[in-house]
C-alpha cells in the first residue's frame, strides 16, 4: 500500500496534476483491450521526461513498489495490468517526436508517440516507418516495441524488431542506459535491443527510440479473393509467394468476421455466395500501371487455386472500405461476447493444417471460434466467443481447447503468441513451447535487470529471488 509519504514524493518531483488517484484515472488504468481484465492500480503517474522517470523508478526500487509501464493500452495479452496494484507508469506525456534524420533515414522519438502521427510526419518526406499493428492509430510505438508488434505488412517489410536501431531504457535502480548504436550494424557484445524488445516492461522503461526507416510506396492495390473453405484460401497464401509474388501483405479473414463488420458499417464490401474466407491481397510500388500488371499476372494463379472470384476496388475510397473491414474486425468481433483471442504463428506454409486444426477443436469443445490475422507470416488471430457457454464450460472447456490450439501449433513447428505478447493471459500455457532450462534463462536474465522484481511483477516471470 502507497502511503502519504510516497505520494508527497511524487507529487513533488512531477506536480499533483500528474499524480492521479482520481476514479476515472483509475479505472482507466486497470483494464486493456484484453478479455475483460480488471485490476486497480493505487496511483497513475504521468512522468514527462527521462529524468522523472528515473527518479521514479530508484524510488519505487527502494521501497519495493511495483511499477506497471503503460502507452495507450491497446495491448491483448494483459501485459501492463496492474495486477499488485501499485503504480502505473504512463507514457503519455512522453509523445514527441525528436528527429527525423533524411540523410540516415532515421527517426528518434518518444515512446508516447502514436504509430500513425509518426507516419503522419513521415509521409510528406517521402520516408515511412513500415511496422502496421491494426491498431497503429492508437497504439504507441513504445508499446509496439514492447510488444515486438507486427501487422499486415510484415510480410514484406517485417515486424517492428527490424526497425528499432537504439533504445533508452531507464533501468529498476534509476541508471539510465543506451542499448545499442544508432546504426545499421552492430556486432558489439549482446544485443540488449533486441532483448528489450518483446519485454514487455519486464526489464526497463523505454523512455526514446531510435527507429530504421525507408522510401515511402506511393502507390498502392487491393485484391480480394473468395474463398469456400479455409484450406484453399490458407494454401493459396504459399502459392502466391512461391510463384513470385512478393505483396506487401496477403490478410486472411473468416466470412463470419467480415458479416459481423459489415452488421455494424454500411461498407461496400464483396460478399459473393458460398464465400466463407477472403484473401486480402496488398500490392504496392510506384507505379499503378506495373501494380495492375501484377494483379492481372496473380488472377490465374488465384482461380488455379478454387477461388471462388476475385475483386479488384473500383476506387480508392472502396479500396479504404475493405481495409476498415480488416482493421475493425478485431474490434467488432469482440463486441459480439466475452472472449479470448489467441495470437497464434506457424510456418506459413503449415497455415492450412492450422486452420483446419482449429475448427476441429471447435466441434470438439462446442465453443465458435472466428479467425483472421497475417496469413502471409503465418500469423492467425483466432477469437473465441462465449456466446451460450456456461460460466463452467468457459472455465474449465475453453482453456483446454486453448491448450490443444497450441499444442496444435507447437507440432506445426509453430509458438504460441507471434505479436501479442505473453503477459498475464498466456502464462499458463507457456509450458507447452518453453522448458524448464528457458523458463531458468528467463528468471535469471530478469533477476539481472531487476532483482527486487518491482517491474510487472505478477505476469509471465518474476525475478528469482527478490
Amino acid at each position: 500500500m502507497l502511503n502519504n509519504t510516497d505520494i508527497n514524493f511524487f507529487n513533488d518531483l512531477i506536480g499533483h496534476t500528474n499524480v492521479r488517484q482520481n476514479s476515472k484515472d483509475l479505472n482507466l488504468a486497470a483494464s486493456d483491450y484484453t478479455e475483460d481484465l480488471f485490476y486497480l492500480p493505487e496511483v497513475v503517474l504521468f512522468p514527462e521526461n527521462t529524468d522523472e522517470i528515473s527518479e521514479i523508478l530508484k524510488y519505487c526500487n527502494s521501497k519495493l513498489i511495483p511499477v506497471y509501464t503503460r502507452g495507450a493500452g491497446t495491448g491483448l495479452s494483459g501485459a501492463c495490468l496492474p495486477v499488485n496494484g501499485g503504480v502505473v507508469l504512463s507514457t503519455n506525456r512522453l509523445n514527441k517526436i525528436l528527429k527525423i534524420d533524411i540523410e540516415n533515414l532515421q527517426a528518434i522519438v518518444e515512446p508516447g508517440v502514436i504509430n500513425q502521427e509518426l507516419k503522419n510526419e513521415l509521409s510528406p518526406l517521402g520516408l515511412n516507418y513500415p511496422p502496421d499493428p491494426a491498431s497503429m492509430g492508437s497504439s504507441t510505438i513504445g508499446g509496439n516495441i514492447a510488444h515486438g508488434s507486427g501487422g499486415p505488412k510484415a510480410v514484406k517489410y517485417g515486424v517492428t524488431r527490424d526497425y528499432v536501431l537504439n533504445l533508452e531504457v531507464v533501468l529498476p535502480t534509476g541508471e539510465v542506459i543506451w542499448t545499442g548504436a544508432n546504426t545499421l550494424k552492430n556486432s558489439t557484445g549482446f544485443s540488449i535491443t533486441h532483448l528489450m524488445i518483446g519485454s514487455e516492461g519486464l526489464l526497463g522503461v523505454i523512455t526514446k527510440a531510435v527507429l530504421k526507416l525507408v522510401p515511402i510506396k506511393t502507390e498502392e492495390l487491393l485484391m480480394l479473393a473468395a474463398f469456400n473453405n479455409p484450406e484453399s484460401a490458407a494454401k493459396c497464401v504459399n502459392k502466391i509467394l512461391l510463384n513470385g509474388f512478393l505483396p506487401a501483405g496477403i490478410e486472411l479473414m473468416e466470412k463470419a468476421g467480415v458479416d459481423i463488420v459489415l452488421s455494424h458499417n454500411q461498407y461496400n464490401f464483396p460478399t459473393p455466395p458460398n464465400a466463407e474466407f477472403y484473401l486480402m491481397i496488398i500490392l504496392d510500388g510506384d507505379d499503378q500501371s506495373a501494380l495492375m500488371q501484377i494483379a492481372e499476372d496473380m488472377y490465374p494463379l488465384l482461380e488455379e487455386n478454387d477461388a471462388l472470384e476475385v475483386f479488384l476496388p473500383n476506387n480508392s475510397d472502396m479500396a479504404q472500405e475493405w481495409w476498415s473491414v480488416r482493421r475493425k474486425m478485431g474490434e467488432a468481433v469482440k463486441s459480439q461476447s466475452i472472449y479470448k483471442e489467441e495470437d497464434t504463428v506457424v510456418p506459413r506454409s503449415k497455415l492450412p493444417q492450422l486452420l483446419t486444426g482449429v475448427k476441429k477443436i471447435e466441434k470438439k469443445y462446442g465453443f465458435r471460434t472466428v479467425c483472421y490475422g497475417h496469413s502471409g507470416d503465418g500469423n492467425l488471430h483466432i477469437n473465441i466467443l462465449k456466446d451460450n457457454l456456461t460460466d463452467e464450460q468457459w472455465k474449465n472447456d475453453v482453456p483446454q481447447g486453448i491448450r490443444d490450439i497450441f499444442q496444435l501449433c507447437k507440432e506445426l513447428g509453430g509458438t504460441i503468441s507471434g505479436e501479442h505478447g505473453i503477459g498475464l493471459v498466456q502464462k499458463e500455457y507457456l509450458d507447452i513451447v518453453m522448458t524448464p532450462t528457458h523458463m531458468k534463462l528467463f528468471a535469471g536474465i530478469k533477476s539481472t535487470f531487476d532483482p527486487k522484481n518491482i517491474l510487472n511483477p505478477g505476469k509471465w516471470i518474476e525475478a528469482k529471488e527478490h
